[in-house]
C-alpha cells in the first residue's frame, strides 16, 4: 500500500522538476558560445596583427596624440550654440518622421491586424532592412541624393529609426488586449477605425517610451553625422581633424560628451516623470475600483466591476477619472509643445520644393544604378573584416566589462566609493560616440582595422559593464546571503550564489553587445578604421551604385543573421 500522507506528498509537490544533467542543451549552447568567442578573438588578433608589443606601441602613440590635444580649444559660444541646436533639430526631425511612419507600418506588420495579409511580408522586410543598415550608411546615400546639410542627416536618422520604433511597436500591438478591437469589429468598424479608436490608445504609452528612448539614441548619432557632411556638430569635428587642429578637435569632443551626458540625464528624468506616474495612476485607479466594488457586491461584483471598468474607457480609466485635472493639462500642453518643436525642426531642414525636385534625378540615378548588385571578393573580405572586428571586440569587451561590472554592482563591489567612481567613468566613456574613438585612433595609429578594433573594444567594454552591472543587481540575493552567513568567503559566495544565476544574463547581454558592435563596425570604415564602410563611401563617391547595393545587401544579411542567432541563443538560455 502506497502512503498518501501530506508528509510524503509535499516534496513531490514542491519539486520544480527533474534536475538538468551537467551537459544539457543549455550547457552545450553556453559552452559552444564560449568556444566560438575564444576562436573568433584569436582569429581577430591574428587578422589585425594585435600582440602585446603592438598594443603597447599603439597606446603610446595614442597617449602622444592626447598630449597634443591638450588643452582643448573650445569654439566661440555662438558657434557652439548653433551647432548644438542644429544637432538637436536633426535628431528631433528624424525621430518625429520615423514615429509618424512607424505607426501605420507597425499595424500592417502586426499579426493581430486584420488588414490585407499580402502587405505584411513587405512591411516586415522594410522593418528588418531599415534596422540592419546603420544611420551613417543611410547618411552617405542621402548626402549624395540631397546634397550636404541637415536634410540628409534627418532623413538618415528617420529611415534607420523606423526599424526599431516599428519593431517594438509591432510587439506592443500584438500584445495588446484583443477584446476591445474585436468588439469594435463586431459593431462594423473598419480596420483603420479599430486601430485608431481601440488599439492605438492602449499602446500609446509604449509608443511614447519607445520614441523617447530612440530620441536619446538619435541625438548621439546626430552628433557624428557631420563627418559625412550631413550637418550638426560633427562637421566642425571633421574639419578640425582634417586640418590637424587637434586642440579644436578636443574642444568639440568635450562639447559632444557634455551634450550627450546632459541629454541622457534629461531623457531619464522625462521618462520617470511622464511615463511612470501614468502607470501608477492606472494601478491605483484599478485598485480603488476593486476596493469600492468589493465592499458593495463581494467577490463576484469585484470581478465584474474590474472587467467593465477597465473596458469602459481606453487605458483602463474609471468614469470618475474623466475631466481636466492638472495632469491632463500638463500632458496636453506637453503634446502641443512637442508638435511645435517638431514643426520647427522640419522648417530648419530647409525643405524647399526646388531643392527636393532637384533631388529626383539623383535619386533616380542611384536606384537605377543599384541593379544588378555587383558582389566581389574584395567586398566579401571587407564584410569579413567588419565581422571579425565586431565579434572580437565584443568578446574582449565582455570580459573587461565583467570585471568592471563586478566593481560597480552593489552586491559584488568590494568598496562602495570605488563603485561610484567606476559608474561615473563608464557614463563618460559611453557618452563618446564610437566614430569619435575611431577618428582618434586613426589619427594616432593610421588607417586600418587596428584602429577600428580599439574603438569597438572601448565602447563594447563600457556597454557590457552597464548591462552586466544592472543584471547583477537584479539577481536574487538570498543564495549569496545564505552562503555568506555560514562563513563562505567572498569568492566562494560569488561562485556558488551569484554566478550560476548570472550566466544566462551574461550570455544574453554579451550577444546583444556583439549585435550592436557589428552594426557600428560597418560605419567605422568611413573614418578609415577598416571594414566595409570605406568601400561603401568610395562606391558612392565614384558613382558605382551597383557596388553600393551589394554592400547594403551584405550588411543587412550579416546583421540579420547575427541578430537571429543571438535571439535563438537567448531563447534557449534565458
Amino acid at each position: 500500500m502506497v502512503s498518501t500522507t501530506p508528509a510524503t506528498r509535499a516534496p513531490a509537490t514542491a519539486d520544480p522538476g527533474p534536475l538538468r544533467p551537467p551537459w544539457s542543451a543549455r550547457a552545450l549552447i553556453a559552452a559552444g558560445l564560449l568556444v566560438a568567442a575564444v576562436a573568433v578573438t584569436w582569429l581577430t588578433f591574428w587578422w589585425i596583427g594585435l600582440s602585446p608589443a603592438s598594443l603597447a606601441a599603439g597606446l603610446d602613440d595614442t597617449a602622444r596624440l592626447l598630449r597634443r590635444m591638450w588643452p582643448p580649444d573650445l569654439p566661440r559660444a555662438g558657434d557652439v550654440a548653433w551647432m548644438i541646436v542644429e544637432t538637436l533639430l536633426i535628431a528631433v526631425a528624424g525621430t518625429g518622421l520615423a514615429a509618424l511612419a512607424s505607426v501605420p507600418l507597425a499595424f500592417v506588420a502586426a499579426r493581430t491586424h486584420k488588414g490585407p495579409r499580402r502587405l505584411r511580408p513587405p512591411a516586415r522586410a522594410v522593418i528588418v532592412l531599415t534596422r540592419a543598415v546603420p544611420t551613417l550608411a543611410f547618411a552617405i546615400l542621402f548626402v549624395r541624393i540631397f546634397g550636404l546639410g541637415p536634410l540628409a542627416g534627418a532623413l538618415a536618422v528617420a529611415v534607420h529609426s523606423v526599424g526599431m520604433i516599428a519593431k517594438l511597436l509591432t510587439d506592443a500591438v500584438e500584445e495588446a488586449d484583443p477584446v476591445p478591437a474585436e468588439a469594435a469589429r463586431a459593431c462594423g468598424a473598419g480596420e483603420v477605425q479599430v486601430a485608431v479608436s481601440s488599439v492605438l490608445p492602449r499602446v500609446f504609452p509604449a509608443l511614447a517610451g519607445i520614441v523617447l528612448y530612440r530620441l536619446d539614441i538619435n541625438i548621439r548619432a546626430s552628433a557624428v553625422l557631420g563627418v559625412v557632411g550631413a550637418g550638426g556638430i560633427g562637421v566642425a569635428l571633421q574639419t578640425a581633424l582634417g586640418s590637424l587642429n587637434y586642440h579644436r578637435a578636443a574642444g568639440i569632443i568635450c562639447v559632444i560628451v557634455v551634450l550627450v551626458l546632459l541629454l541622457e540625464l534629461l531623457s531619464v528624468t522625462v521618462r520617470r516623470t511622464v511615463l511612470r506616474p501614468t502607470v501608477r495612476r492606472r494601478t491605483a485607479s484599478r485598485t480603488s475600483r476593486r476596493d469600492l466594488v468589493g465592499r458593495d457586491t463581494g467577490a463576484a461584483g469585484r470581478t465584474a466591476g474590474d472587467t467593465t471598468g477597465t473596458a469602459a474607457l481606453p487605458g483602463g480609466r474609471a468614469p470618475h477619472d474623466v475631466g481636466w485635472d492638472r495632469g491632463r493639462v500638463l500632458r496636453v500642453a506637453g503634446a502641443i509643445a512637442t508638435g511645435v518643436v517638431f514643426l520647427v525642426s522640419l522648417w530648419s531642414l530647409d525643405p524647399d520644393p526646388g531643392r527636393l525636385s532637384g533631388a529626383w534625378p539623383n535619386l533616380r540615378a542611384v536606384l537605377t544604378g543599384m541593379w544588378p548588385p555587383a558582389f566581389s571578393g574584395d567586398l566579401l573580405m571587407a564584410v569579413l573584416e567588419s565581422l571579425l572586428m565586431a565579434l572580437g571586440a565584443a568578446a574582449v569587451g565582455a570580459a573587461c566589462g565583467l570585471v568592471l561590472a563586478l566593481l560597480t554592482a552593489v552586491n559584488t563591489t568590494p568598496w562602495r566609493p570605488l563603485s561610484a567612481m567606476v559608474r561615473v567613468l563608464l557614463v563618460v566613456v559611453r557618452g563618446i560616440p564610437d566614430l569619435v574613438y575611431a577618428l582618434l585612433f586613426v589619427a594616432a595609429l593610421g588607417l586600418g582595422p587596428y584602429a577600428g578594433f580599439l574603438a569597438l573594444w572601448i565602447s563594447s567594454t563600457a556597454l557590457a559593464a552597464k548591462f552586466f552591472a544592472d543584471s547583477l543587481e537584479q539577481l536574487d540575493p538570498l543564495p549569496h546571503e545564505a552562503l555568506t552567513s555560514v562563513g563562505a568567503r567572498r569568492w566562494q559566495a560569488f561562485a556558488a550564489g551569484i554566478w550560476p544565476q548570472f550566466v544566462p544574463s551574461f550570455t544574453g547581454n554579451g550577444l546583444f553587445v556583439a549585435d550592436l558592435a557589428l552594426r557600428e563596425s560597418v560605419v567605422l570604415g568611413i573614418a578609415g578604421a577598416g571594414g566595409v564602410g570605406y568601400l561603401m563611401q568610395e562606391s558612392i563617391a565614384t558613382l558605382r551604385y551597383d557596388t553600393t547595393a551589394a554592400i547594403v545587401i551584405a550588411i543587412a544579411v550579416v546583421v540579420y543573421a547575427i541578430e537571429t542567432l543571438a535571439r535563438i541563443a537567448r531563447r534557449h538560455l534565458l
